[in-house]
């Protein structure tokens, strides 16, 4: 299985607001949401330097991540009614950008960067649904030797 490199459609990539300052920015507008698209919860994660996390893919949930550190994002449409099906997508610097990933697009992220970053996500779906009491929607690729999603051999 080997994908071909370029754009992947339905990701959304929209840089934060920086300036010399620093940064305040608005990481989500219900008039700037894809239609449909409704986050059901909010969390973040620290990355230790170099660590990767993923690859996976959800079945239904759209991420909305807000990378706010030194981060490349690895993506692999795997969606076989799309038309970049087969498709590899790598975000090199996804700092201070917010990326919208839909179902169905195996994700992974590394964080480049000497010092730990911060990954904010606000998924339009419950960690394991409503009161954690449902099957956690993700198809997990990282400890499978023969998956195509290797982000250690992504050039």
């Amino acid at each position: 299985m080997k994908f071909e490199e370029g754009s992947i459609k339905d990701i959304i990539i929209k840089p934060l607001n920086v300036d010399q300052r620093g940064w305040l920015t608005e990481l989500f507008r219900s008039d700037e949401l894809p239609k449909g698209f409704q986050p059901a919860m909010g969390y973040v994660s620290v990355t230790h330097a170099g660590v990767v996390r993923g690859p996976h893919e959800h079945i239904e949930q759209t991420d909305y991540f807000c990378f706010l550190g030194q981060f490349t994002l690895y993506l692999w449409d795997n969606r076989k009614d799309s038309p970049t099906y087969f498709r590899k997508m790598i975000i090199e610097e996804a700092r201070n950008k917010v990326i919208i990933v839909p179902p169905g697009v195996v994700h992974a992220y590394r964080n480049t960067a000497d010092e730990d970053g911060l990954v904010l996500n606000f998924p339009d779906k419950l960690y394991a649904g409503r009161g954690k009491k449902e099957e956690v929607d993700e198809i997990r690729y990282e400890n499978d030797p023969k998956s195509p999603f290797q982000v250690w051999s992504v050039k």
